[in-house]
Formats: C-alpha cells, sequence, structure tokens
C-alpha cells in the first residue's frame, strides 16, 4: 500500500522500516483487549505477577508481566517502570516464584502491552526472538529498506541480525537502537558493525538517570556524526500534538537542538501512529527542522568533522572532504555526485555541507536508504548508456533537472560534480565545478 502511494509522487523514494520487538518486557491486557484500562492508585500495593494465567487479567490488584525471569532477577526495593515510566512500582515482598508484592509508586491509567524497564537488570532473554526471525525474513521477502532492531545490546546482536538478513538483504540498513545501559556502553562496537543508531529516549530515559538523557543524546550523535553513521533521535519530541494542534514551545527548542547537534533524522512516534494532528505533526516538525538548519554553523562543524579523519583516508574519504570544502569556497547551491552504492553520497553527508548532495544512482533501494543521510536527495536513473562518457554526462544533467524542478538551482549558479574516473564502484575521486546551465538546454 505505501509503495503504491508513493506512486502519485514520482521522484520521491520513500523508504519503509521494520520495528522489531526485541528482548523486551511487556504488561498483560484487560480481558484480552489492549485498549481496555484499568486504575492504579498512588499508595496501593498490588500483585505483580509472571503466571500466564493472569496474562489477560490485569486487574486494579494484579499485573502481569511477560517475563518469566522476573522474580529472579528482581530484588527488595527493585523500581519496575511501566508505559516509559509513567507509572511505576516498588518491590516490597517477594511472594513465590512467580509473584511479587508491590507498592504502586505513581499510578495512572495502564492500558494493555504496554512496555517495562527494570533499571539496573540485565534483562535475560534472547536478543532475536523467533518471532523477529520471522518478522526479518518477511521483511526480506517484501523488500523492506531498514530494520530498527530493539533493545540492541551489543555488536554481536547485530551481526545475527545481517545473517538473518542474508545475501538477498544485502542492501538492508540495520539501525540500531539504544534503548538500554547495555547498548549505551557498548555504542562504539555497535557503530562499527551497523549502519546507524537510533537515540530511543523513551526506554532509555527511564534505564538511566533521568538528568543523563540530554548528556547521552548528544554523546550518541557525536560518536555517530564522527563514525559518518546515520543518526535518528526520537521519542516525545512532539508529543503535545498527539491531542493539541500547536507544539510547546520546549519540543520546538528539543527539535532544533537534535537538528543543531548533527541528528540526521529526527523521528514521530504516537504523534504520527494515534495523534489526532498527524498531518499538522508532520509538517509542523518539517518547518522547525528547516528554520534550525538555516542555523548550523556547518563550516565549525566541518572543520571539527576533519579533525577526526584518519591519516591516510581512502581516496573516496578525501575526495568527498574536498567536495565539501570546494562547495564552501565557491558558494555552491548543489554537490552532485554519481555513485553505484552511494557510499560517496554518504562520506559526503558526513560532513554536512550546506547545500543539498544530490545523488544519482540505478538502484532504487539503494536510493531510499540514502533517505537516512542528511541533505541526500537520491534521483534514480534507469536508462544506462553503453557509453560510459555519455551516461556520466547524462546522469549528471538528470541531478541538476531535479535541483531545478525543487529550486535550489538556477541558471549560472555554481555546482560542484563528483564522478569517478572509471566505471564501477570505488572509483569516486574526480571533482568539477560547473554553472548550471539553462534548464531549457537540458536534454534530459
Amino acid at each position: 500500500m505505501v509503495r503504491e502511494a508513493t506512486c502519485a509522487f514520482p521522484g520521491f523514494h520513500l523508504a519503509i522500516a521494520l520495528d522489531t520487538k526485541g528482548p523486551e518486557v511487556r504488561t498483560g491486557t484487560v480481558d484480552g483487549d489492549e485498549t481496555k484500562t484499568v486504575e492504579l492508585k498512588s499508595g496501593s500495593v498490588i500483585t505483580v505477577t509472571t503466571n500466564e494465567s493472569f496474562q489477560d487479567k490485569c486487574s486494579p490488584e494484579t499485573v502481569y508481566l511477560d517475563y518469566k525471569n522476573f522474580s529472579k532477577d528482581a530484588k527488595l526495593g527493585q523500581r519496575i517502570f511501566v508505559d516509559d515510566g509513567l507509572i511505576n512500582f516498588e518491590v516490597v515482598e517477594v511472594t513465590d516464584e512467580e509473584s511479587m508484592r508491590c507498592k504502586v509508586v505513581c499510578g495512572g491509567t495502564l492500558s494493555g502491552k504496554k512496555g517495562v524497564n527494570l533499571p539496573g537488570v540485565d534483562i535475560d532473554l534472547p536478543a532475536i526472538s523467533d518471532t523477529d526471525q520471522k518478522d526479518i525474513e518477511f521483511g526480506v521477502e517484501q523488500g523492506l529498506d531498514m530494520i530498527f532492531a530493539s533493545f540492541v545490546r551489543d555488536a554481536a546482536n547485530v551481526k545475527q541480525i545481517r545473517a538473518i538478513l542474508g545475501p538477498k538483504g544485502n542492501n538492508i540498513q540495520i539501525i540500531s537502537k539504544i534503548e538500554n545501559h547495555q547498548g549505551l556502553k557498548n555504542l562504539d562496537e555497535i557503530l562499527e558493525v551497523g549502519n546507524g543508531i537510533m537515540v530511543a529516549r523513551g526506554d532509555l530515559g527511564v534505564q538511566i538517570p533521568q538528568e543523563k538523557l540530554i548528556v547521552a543524546q548528544k554523546m550518541m550523535i557525536s560518536k555517530a556524526n564522527r563514525a559518518g553513521k546515520p543518526v535518528i533521535c526520537a521519542t516525545q519530541m512532539m508529543e503535545s500534538m498527539t491531542k493539541k494542534p500547536r507544539p510547546t514551545r520546549a519540543e520546538i527548542a528539543d527539535v532544533t537542538n537534535a537538528v543543531l547537534d548533527g541528528a540526521d533524522c529526527v523521528m514521530l512516534s504516537g504523534e504520527s501512529a494515534k495523534g489526532d494532528y498527524a498531518v499538522e505533526t508532520v509538517k509542523t516538525m518539517g518547518m522547525i527542522c528547516q528554520e534550525a538548519e538555516k542555523i548550523f554553523f556547518q563550516w565549525k562543524y566541518f572543520t571539527e568533522m576533519r579533525l577526526f579523519v584518519p591519516s591516510p583516508c581512502t581516496p573516496t574519504q578525501a575526495t568527498a572532504i574536498s567536495a565539501v570544502e570546494i562547495s564552501l569556497q565557491t558558494y555552491a547551491t548543489a554537490i552532485i555526485v554519481l555513485s553505484t552504492t552511494g557510499q560517496a553520497a554518504r562520506f559526503i553527508s558526513k560532513y554536512k555541507p550546506h547545500v543539498p548532495i544530490v545523488c544519482v544512482l540505478s538502484d532504487l533501494q539503494v536510493a531510499r536508504t540514502l533517505q537516512l543521510c542528511r541533505g541526500v536527495v537520491p534521483v534514480v536513473v534507469h536508462d544506462e548508456s553503453a557509453d560510459w562518457v555519455s551516461d556520466t554526462d547524462k546522469k549528471v544533467q538528470s541531478g541538476i533537472k531535479v535541483g531545478f524542478q525543487r529550486g535550489f538551482i538556477k541558471n549560472g549558479d555554481p555546482i560542484i560534480v563528483v564522478t569517478g574516473w572509471k566505471q564501477g564502484q570505488g572509483y569516486s575521486n574526480t571533482i568539477r565545478i560547473i554553472a548550471a546551465p539553462a534548464e531549457n538546454v537540458l536534454t534530459v
């Protein structure tokens, strides 16, 4: 259905991600209905159980958790956070292997299948469940573009998902959701083997002290930027717009700061999934991001990022750095890069130039995955000529034409063109500075 909808917008390549369940703990339901709720009163004492007979019988007196080892792992005084910490309990007595008595420290309305966090407890669950494996295999068959891997704890989790994807899913990007203290501790190794990360602030915000959350967010964005891997900032970014037509000033500042920190993407959750103002929320967030990008101190960022370039670096990396610097010196309005795998565009995006990066390529799935990379505009050209020189010129003109159509290239503008010195991947080491021709002389 999504693929069909995108056909109405030619030239826009919409990526689809699959979000795995991961090793998470959830509550049960009320009478088997996820939408039914119970009211838990602060100060009351309830029974928290892993007995499956209560799976669909949550009540004001009893709450079911689907983590079998909970009674073994939890200690007296253990805090239990439910629904991103909106509701929380404290263990006061372990009654048997399946149940314990808990005091409701902060009550509220509990609906079905809410996420549960146990700060300080290493959850003894497999990183990839049978359900996750079936979902991932389904995603490969459906030609999805990304896997949002939940509760990634270390590099081994990412490698396990890559093995499941197999050769057929080789181009599918694995985005590791960092939402527990284990993932945060092993961030460097996760970045090394994965394709990107998500700062999943919901669960992470109750796994670590809340005052450290924004520090962790900035650290993760910074490390992802240095590694040249896309980073998504998510959870409660526009939460009030679930029920209100306008965001709070704090939410505007939150989105703006994520962009200024270097996030490649910002993400909506419940605001667009079940909110009353889903379309308005997307539009508003887009406008905030555009304004934030206008004040992004690109030169300072670029100068600092160059300090972390390994020496010697690859020719493609050196070419990307040079293209960005030349774009700054010439006041170019676009960087056009011809690529087979999209890697050259990713290298350029790492340095976040002040102008769009138009990546012209032939692989539609790679084009969709490039939507993760800040500033990249993928352009797909299917008709490839046998003559490599004329084919290169045709692709450059295709990129320029898209720039004219979207309004960021005008007649006479300086443009940076990055191509290979011969056909194939890994040869992007040629930079040209050209003036944009008049739109009516383009032959594509």
